[in-house]
């Protein structure tokens, strides 16, 4: 039996960094992935395959990524916008390729430059690229599909866009669907009704989901997520992140937060919360300016908590 119920996957690296104009020394930000794999954490995003020119925070991408590989039990991730940054991602070694479009068409054209349906036969040309490796250097690959809860210029997004879109990509060569809020706009209603759909419409493969807190909803979100079986969630230590086209965003759902209200449900995810916890204080080092948020960081464990590992053990006996 399985040791782990949902699966957490910390994108704060990522997401949360490529917005920063401060370059987070390499030497911390490695710092930060060994102490959140020590808490638990079994899956980290550490950077993105872009041309450094764009995301300078991301120059380092080829030291970070062989650091975290070091770490034994870490499934590492890397965003990778197009073919060439999935050569780059292949070269360097990730367990995980996360390939992002927007289901927006307004959101993808300003984000990527592109029409969707480009976006897809991209992603098929990555698939058919990561089908020629050998099975132990083949990455498994994400389709990942942004603003498909909701679009800063677009509005509503039609559930049969997100059906559509997921389903291309799972018949590209896709191993997992990721469906992201990118700009915090969904409520629980919403993510029911479209989670339900794509699961539908993909059954063979994981879904995932990916929230950001704009507007305070990103935890009822995951329960929402949580009621139509989705078992794998995207978090940001503290909070960190955001969308450059979501005006007052405050970032990602805060990952110590995530890991509380599923750990409080008696659904286990590896993850130690004071271990997690403590990791904030290297990204407030790196990070004196940026806001930190989390209602776990701030107030701490409930007096007497006892972890969803240590009530299941005592439940077995």
């Amino acid at each position: 039996m399985s040791d782990i119920d949902v699966h957490v996957c910390e994108v704060g690296l990522r997401d949360g960094l490529q917005m920063l104009s401060t370059f987070v020394p390499t030497a911390t930000k490695l710092e930060w992935i060994r102490a959140e794999a020590a808490a638990g954490m079994r899956e980290i995003e550490v950077t993105s395959f872009v041309p450094p020119k764009l995301v300078p925070q991301f120059v380092d991408a080829a030291d970070v990524v062989q650091g975290a590989l070091a770490i034994a039990g870490l499934t590492v991730l890397g965003l990778a916008p197009n073919l060439k940054g999935a050569e780059r991602g292949v070269e360097l070694g990730v367990h995980k390729l996360n390939f992002v479009m927007s289901v927006s068409r307004t959101h993808n054209l300003k984000n990527v430059r592109r029409e969707r349906e480009e976006s897809v036969a991209d992603f098929r040309r990555i698939a058919d690229m990561l089908r020629t490796l050998p099975a132990e250097r083949r990455p498994r690959l994400i389709g990942g599909l942004s603003t498909a809860l909701g679009c800063s210029y677009e509005g509503p997004i039609a559930p049969d866009d997100v059906r559509r879109y997921a389903a291309a990509l799972a018949e590209a060569g896709a191993d997992e669907i990721l469906v992201a809020d990118t700009v915090g706009y969904a409520d629980p209603n919403t993510v029911r009704s479209v989670f339900r759909q794509v699961m539908a419409e993909v059954p063979e493969l994981p879904v995932g989901a990916h929230f950001h807190d704009t507007r305070g909803l990103g935890l009822a979100n995951v329960t929402a997520a949580l009621d139509c079986g989705v078992r794998r969630f995207d978090a940001s230590l503290a909070g960190l992140g955001g969308c450059q086209f979501a005006p007052g965003a405050t970032g990602n759902i805060v990952m110590e937060d995530l890991c509380f209200l599923l750990d409080s449900m008696g659904l286990r995810t590896g993850v130690n919360l004071e271990a997690l916890v403590a990791v904030r204080e290297i990204v407030a080092r790196a990070l004196p300016d940026t806001p930190l948020y989390g209602g776990l960081g701030r107030a701490g464990l409930p007096r007497g908590y006892v972890p969803a590992a240590q009530r299941a053990a005592a439940h077995s006996c």
